[in-house]
């Protein structure tokens, strides 16, 4: 048969540490109610799970194409070719608007968490933190990695589903440097830097406008101008056909149509544009299903 992996947690014992052990065990169950609802090419597959104390056991689909952090790792401070990062950008954000679709919030989105299989296809992993967008506690204390969270999420305000899409523009950055953001900054510092002063990480000047636009728009300030993943989805489907067409994404707006700062016209008007009646998802069930 296909081989799988296997993903074992321990548990210490409840009087050496009870509350890493009751977390544990949330952690676990979380992961397993989220991915047994989710089927989607740009999920990990779950195949089963068992517990047994201490131990509790995650079987998925194995994945032998290892993480996109080990892939950008290798990269050592180059960026990716923009096709790549369109290829994987669309990967992730395809899988993310389906979860969003199914009123799952996945809340640790980070180049960790994107795993490639043996072709090549990006698959999101690692739902222990994941929550019902309806039930999101903005008090808990557990969720999240503070170098790719949402300042929103940091400051403990009410928040949904645009902390993954802030986190995606932190990934296409990564995937745009090569490089991890705020790299100089103890993960402390790079929350406090993004709580206090509302610091982003430089986007460098070799950065195609229309990229650029994309990236600002995800990580912006104010959660309800960032774009809904199937938005990005039809964004990105544009960048690769122009990039396919021209060879370079230079052609598409500049800077002097992007300097409104009206986000959501230019993105509306990107939209309007694309027409393909495939692109048009109903945002009540999951997206259609993308062939390979």
């Amino acid at each position: 048969g296909a081989p799988v992996a296997v993903k074992l947690i321990r548990q210490p014992d409840a009087e050496q540490d009870g509350e890493l052990a009751s977390q544990l065990e949330k952690q676990f169950n979380t992961e397993i109610v989220t991915l047994y609802r989710l089927h989607h090419r740009n999920v990990i597959k779950l195949i089963g799970a068992c517990r047994s104390k201490p131990v509790f056991c995650v079987i998925t689909e194995f994945l032998s194409g290892g993480s996109l952090r080990a892939f950008l790792h290798k990269q050592e401070h180059r960026s990716l070719p923009l096709d790549k990062i369109i290829s994987v950008g669309l990967d992730i954000a395809h899988g993310m608007g389906y979860i969003h679709s199914q009123g799952i919030v996945h809340r640790d989105v980070k180049p960790e968490n994107i795993i490639f299989d043996r072709d090549c296809c990006a698959k999101i992993v690692d739902f222990g933190i994941a929550c019902e967008e309806a039930y999101c506690d903005p008090l808990a204390n557990d969720p999240g990695t503070f170098r790719w969270m949402a300042p929103e999420m940091m400051k403990h305000k009410p928040y949904g589903r645009k902390v993954d899409v802030y986190s995606f523009g932190l990934i296409l950055w990564e995937m745009l440097t090569g490089s991890v953001p705020y790299e100089d900054l103890t993960p402390f510092q790079a929350a406090f830097a993004v709580f206090d002063k509302n610091v982003r990480p430089p986007i460098p000047a070799t950065c195609p406008a229309a990229l650029r636009v994309l990236i600002e728009q995800c990580w912006t300030l104010q959660a309800d101008k960032r774009p809904e993943f199937w938005q990005i989805v039809q964004l990105l489907e544009k960048f690769k056909m122009v990039l396919e067409r021209d060879g370079t994404l230079d052609n598409m707006p500049s800077s002097n149509c992007l300097e409104s700062h009206d986000h959501k016209k230019w993105l509306a008007h990107w939209i309007h544009k694309l027409k393909h009646p495939h692109h048009h998802h109903d945002l009540s069930g999951p997206p259609p299903p993308k062939l390979l």
